[in-house]
């Protein structure tokens, strides 16, 4: 029978950690429940000990969602592993993941550590562990850049206090794939206690082999990996969950093995998470990239319309795209809309596909014919909708290019409700600083993009804003035909961010 391979999502963890993303607790659970229809092994919920709001993710997530495995990361002492505890307790299975790194480089400079300092360390943090929860992951961090017999020491050490599975990671993205599946083959092979745990492999993407190398590990013995959705991560980020579950999948008769991963819902998971945190995906990514399924050499369309095969080695509908060319307009009805919905792999309640409706309905009279993206868009935006603080009523702005651009806006703040006006260098900026006026916020402006959702001069545009406020920053998403309108909305989407932390109103 081939093996099972179980991918171990760390995309709210590590994904996390990638430059300018920070996720609220809401985004959190709804990302996690995504990631539960995908069929994830496991969801590494957070760093509990990080902040109080990672500590509420997760415990958040455990309470909520029981079909993966639920993990929180500690280092490798009693106040991490405690605090870990805590929030997974609630968790129909859950995982404590205790690291301390292993590589020379890392012990003498970082840690300050022996090697024997290290490993003792690790075995109490794993009984510790241990003592709350039976299932228990000990990583070393660093291991690709660390001596095989120490890491031998190490794992065997672990596995004997208690761990049930052990990680090799490739933290800084350093090691190729000959040279990591021949550190897998040793481990496998100097370990006595090896086979009474699961192997898994992290791999960053430092020098783009994050995905050879995780594969390369697998041909190796390992039987997990950890991978984050659309390789979101630390620096160039992780191993992408996609590219690593569809290589399995296209190519089981090399990897012979086999996983749980629902592949159709890909695609809808790697939307929500670009769409929530802000992180576009390239058009020539790997699988889910806008190009995927494109064809644009004549040589290439007529060999595909002759037989997909030619050039496709897997089908768009394999990740969860769908080749449907029903056309919605202003004329189509609730049920049409809610099947398109469905067909698109999208589960939302009552309330949800009410909102979502009127929104389309709104969409469709600016617009002849409605998308599947602008769709996928909307009801984003809709789902993912804090409860409003501050509401926009209505704006205003008057510019050209001999003259100062200026705006009004009014707002409810709080059921008060405030005018304010304030020019400023273009209609956007002027529209920003009377937005800050009205609500007594100073934002920093730290990043503005816009792109069109669809084609067409009737096209969606959606804008996305990233603010700082007290130290944090904060992610806006603004929907409309009109850039100035999507402007001001995903502004003032940011500014009510930064009144919650992490779905707890904040003042």
């Amino acid at each position: 029978m081939n093996r099972k391979i179980e991918i171990f999502d760390t995309t709210l963890r590590d994904g996390e950690q990638t430059p300018g993303i920070s996720l609220n607790a809401k985004e959190k659970l709804e990302i996690a429940r995504q990631l539960e229809k995908l069929s994830v092994d496991v969801i590494e919920a957070g760093f509990p000990i990080a902040s109080k709001g990672d500590f509420n993710a997760v415990k958040t997530i455990a309470e909520n969602v029981k079909g993966p495995v639920i993990a929180g990361l500690a280092r490798a002492n009693f106040k991490d592993v405690d605090c870990a505890a805590e929030a997974v307790k609630a968790a129909a299975r859950p995982r404590i993941h205790t690291f301390i790194a292993s590589s020379p480089i890392h012990m003498k400079y970082k840690l300050k550590m022996t090697e024997e300092q290290v490993l003792e360390a690790a075995v109490a943090a794993v009984k510790r562990a241990k003592s709350y929860v039976e299932d228990v992951e000990f990583s070393a961090e660093d291991a690709s850049r660390s001596d095989v017999e120490f890491l031998c020491r190490l794992y065997s050490a672990a596995i004997k206090a208690g761990a049930t599975v052990i990680n090799v990671p490739d933290t800084v993205g350093y090691t190729t794939p000959k040279e990591f599946g021949n550190l897998i083959r040793i481990l496998m092979e100097r370990i006595p206690e090896i086979d009474r745990v699961k192997v898994s492999v992290h791999c960053h993407d430092d020098l783009g082999m994050a995905v050879a190398n995780s594969l390369e590990a697998i041909t190796w013995g390992a039987t997990q990996v950890e991978c984050a959705v659309n390789g979101l991560g630390e620096r160039a980020g992780n191993a992408a969950l996609e590219e690593v579950v569809m290589a399995l999948d296209t190519r089981k008769d090399f990897y012979q093995v086999k996983h749980n991963i629902n592949t159709k819902h890909i695609y809808r998971t790697s939307k929500m998470i670009s769409t929530i945190t802000g992180v576009f995906i390239q058009p020539n990514k790997a699988v889910v990239g806008a190009n995927a399924f494109a064809h644009e050499s004549g040589i290439h369309q007529h060999g595909v319309l002759m037989k997909k095969s030619t050039y496709e080695i897997m089908t768009p509908q394999s990740i969860g795209l769908t080749t449907n060319m029903l056309v919605l307009g202003k004329l189509s009805g609730r049920h049409a809309f809610a099947e398109r919905l469905k067909d698109m792999g999208y589960e939302l309640s009552q309330d949800e596909l009410n909102k979502a409706f009127e929104r389309f309905k709104d969409l469709a009279d600016k617009k002849k014919e409605i998308s599947d993206l602008d769709i996928e868009a909307i009801v984003e935006d809709q789902v993912m909708k804090l409860p409003q603080q501050i509401e926009l009523e209505c704006f205003q702005v008057s510019t050209g290019n001999k003259s100062i651009a200026t705006a009004t806006v009014r707002v409810k703040v709080k059921d008060k409700i405030v005018e304010e006006a304030a020019a400023g260098d273009g209609p956007i900026d002027a529209a920003y600083k009377a937005l800050e006026r009205a609500c007594g916020m100073n934002c920093k402006l730290v990043d503005y993009s816009i792109r069109s959702v669809s084609g067409g001069k009737d096209a969606l545009g959606e804008v996305t804003v990233k603010v700082e406020r007290d130290g944090r920053t904060f992610l806006g998403r603004g929907l409309s035909t009109d850039i100035i309108e999507a402007s001001v909305i995903a502004y003032t989407n940011a500014m009510n961010k930064t009144l919650w932390n992490n779905g707890y109103s904040k003042p």
